[in-house]
């Protein structure tokens, strides 16, 4: 459980991933540094540009101040209070992310509760969309720094787009390689990059010291007051520099809230804010380098070291983002909001490296596909924003059930707690829905049919299961009618794979009628997700007797692990169940569903159903059973 002081981090926290015993606490701080901040370290590429640009009366003193204001203030509100200081005390067993805080709420309530569910599936589509703009955004601003090289720029402006789209394939073709190799390298190169920030936003305050007013929050409000209507406008483009913070939240597992804290504090923050300040200062003392300020601010002699640097870092960036992809979709799979997606390990040795090649095969195609609609950063930064700005409102509204509920804090405080990060997510949410007809509302589109495949296969699924157990025998009632009448016994061992370990599987039931026999030990088999990250080994497998003719085995999952059902069943043998798993028959019940018009869900949904079962992975390949021991017995059922 979170310890709501946030003091002493928990023991499953410290122990539960490899690289916690591994590595030091500032190895894990500079390693998070290229993980968890590489999203929020690109924003000075395109942020500062884009909030002056919607100010009225172009870059005066006084709007440059007010932007420096606003951003530092949403750096503090945001990042600094709502994530390091809140949202990370709320932990599922060391780990972060919509999902985990989805299944923590579930459990503290303890009962499925639609609301939570529903939170839960919106956050997880609206992170697919950030997914998808987030190496268009941040790459496409790189590679638009060419175009300001000194004397040779104008020769690049026709291939900025093509260099983008190039290195963005390149990106996600090697992807099936993994990162374990290059991965030690990505936070030392950050540093680097928030170093430069640094240095460079450094000279020009030095030049303009005035720059640092911009702290009083006195202009940002003055600001967004003289701009009426527009001020929301300029909230939406300022609100570019907090997108990535939830990474701070969703990477927590990885390296530990203390090395991410210590990264933010030493590091990411006071680099960041000096590159704006800079920026800021650049722009106060030459107010045309507003069309461009970050790619203005380096100097002659460093640009083409710096603009390497910064396609670097926008790579690393995006990379981030795709890996985080993929650990979601393995919690979506896990915790049932989708069907089996084949999950490939890309290490032996590095835990939470995996490889998705259907989720990598969406985000190319929606990353493709916005660099051809939008064709230019500060388009794609007006479709930016909208959907980070909704995960982080599911975040606040999730974190009310577990101060209220988990940490049994009165309603008052609870209230106040949630209420204060809901009304500035509402602003940014409001601010930033003022740009769908810019471009918004291609994550929202995305998000939206993600929900409705979530929502159609969770939906889905229960209605099966009902339907199997409303049609099947009690296994406790075949056993009785066994006894009364034996068939045939068959050598060696049966294991039934089921999700309902309480009624007699598909499988078996043909097998005894189309084949007439029973083998000489029968296995019962579930696979259960359980509502923390991972589970220990010991607390791995279950087994309940039935009867000298069956065993239940139950084999449980953390939603962040993948299910290997032979490993887990060389566990059983200290529990006392010994077989050989190569004389053993793993029988597996391959439905097919049919549409039926007076079912649960209407027909369109029913064919999506049917598309997504007829397309979701393999249980053999999925549980990592031996193709050569599995026997397939099909039955038509109609939802």
């Amino acid at each position: 459980m979170a310890d709501p002081a946030g003091a002493a981090p928990s023991a499953a926290e410290e122990s539960h991933h490899s690289t916690h015993k591994k590595e030091g606490f500032w190895a894990l701080a500079l390693g998070s540094v290229g993980v968890v901040f590489g999203d929020i370290g690109t924003s000075p590429l395109y942020a500062m540009r884009e909030a002056l640009d919607h100010t009225r009366g172009g870059a005066s003193e006084l709007a440059v101040l007010g932007v420096i204001s606003l951003v530092f203030w949403a750096l503090i509100l945001i990042v600094t209070v709502k994530y390091v200081g809140f949202m990370m005390r709320a932990d599922n067993k060391g780990e972060g992310g919509t999902l985990a805080l989805m299944a923590l709420a579930q459990r503290s309530l303890g009962r499925r509760s639609t609301f939570v569910f529903i939170l839960g599936v919106c956050g997880a589509a609206l992170f697919y969309g950030d997914g998808i703009i987030t190496p268009a955004v941040s790459v496409l601003s790189a590679a638009e720094g060419l175009k300001d090289a000194p004397g040779i720029g104008h020769l690049f402006e026709p291939f900025v787009l093509p260099i983008a789209a190039g290195i963005l394939i390149a990106l996600f073709m090697v992807q099936s390689r993994g990162t374990a190799s290059v991965g030690r390298f990505f936070g030392p190169i950050t540093a680097v990059w928030f170093v430069t920030l640094a240095v460079l936003g450094l000279n020009y305050v030095v030049q303009e010291p005035s720059v640092l007013r911009g702290f009083s929050p006195h202009y940002g409000i003055a600001l967004l007051l003289n701009n009426g209507w527009l001020g929301f406008a300029i909230l939406g483009s300022v609100f570019l520099v907090v997108t990535g913070a939830e990474a701070l939240y969703a990477d927590m597992g990885h390296f530990g809230k203390g090395p991410i804290r210590t990264a933010w504090f030493g590091l990411v923050f006071p680099c960041l804010m000096l590159n704006y300040l800079g920026q800021g200062a650049l722009v106060i003392m030459d107010p045309s380098a507003q069309e461009n300020p970050y790619y203005r601010m380096i100097p002659e002699f460093a640009y083409w070291p710096v603009l390497l640097l910064t396609l670097t870092a926008t790579i690393i960036a995006s990379q981030a983002v795709i890996s985080g992809a993929f650990s979601v979709t393995q919690q979506a799979v896990q915790l049932g909001l989708l069907p089996r997606i084949d999950i490939r390990r890309t290490s032996e040795t590095v835990a939470g490296q995996i490889f998705v090649p259907q989720v990598n095969m969406f985000l190319l195609i929606g990353v493709l596909a916005l660099l051809v609609m939008f064709r230019n950063s500060s388009n794609l930064a007006a479709a930016y924003g909208i959907a980070v700005t909704g995960a982080m409102l599911v975040d606040t509204l999730l974190f009310f059930v577990i101060v209220r509920f988990m940490w049994k804090r009165p309603l008052w405080q609870a209230l106040g707690a949630a209420g204060a990060f809901g009304v500035i997510d509402l602003v940014f949410v409001g601010a930033n829905l003022l740009k769908i007809p810019q471009g918004a509302w291609f994550p929202l589109v995305l998000g939206t049919g993600l929900v409705l495949i979530m929502w159609t296969w969770n939906r889905g699924t229960r209605i099966l299961t009902d339907k199997t157990r409303r049609d099947s025998v009690p296994l406790t009632e075949l056993t009785e009618i066994l006894k009364a009448r034996p068939p045939h016994r068959a050598s060696g061992t049966a294991i039934f794979l089921t999700s309902d370990p309480d009624i007699a599987p598909v499988a078996l039931m043909h097998n005894l009628k189309h084949n007439k026999v029973l083998h000489e030990k029968n296995v019962i088999l579930t696979v259960v997700t359980a509502e923390t990250p991972r589970v220990k080994e010991e607390d791995r497998v279950r087994i309940e007797p039935v009867n000298d003719d069956f065993k239940k085995v139950l084999i449980s999952y953390g939603f962040m692990e993948s299910p290997n059902v032979p490993k887990a069943l060389g566990l059983c043998r200290k529990l006392g169940l010994k077989f050989d798993i190569m004389a053993t028959s793993f029988f597996l019940g391959r439905r097919s569903v049919v549409p039926a018009a007076q079912s649960g869900m209407p027909l369109w949904q029913d064919k999506l159903f049917i598309f997504l079962m007829k397309n979701a992975a393999n249980p053999t390949d999925f549980y990592h059973i031996p193709p050569g021991r599995v026997v397939e017995m099909g039955a038509q059922v109609t939802v």
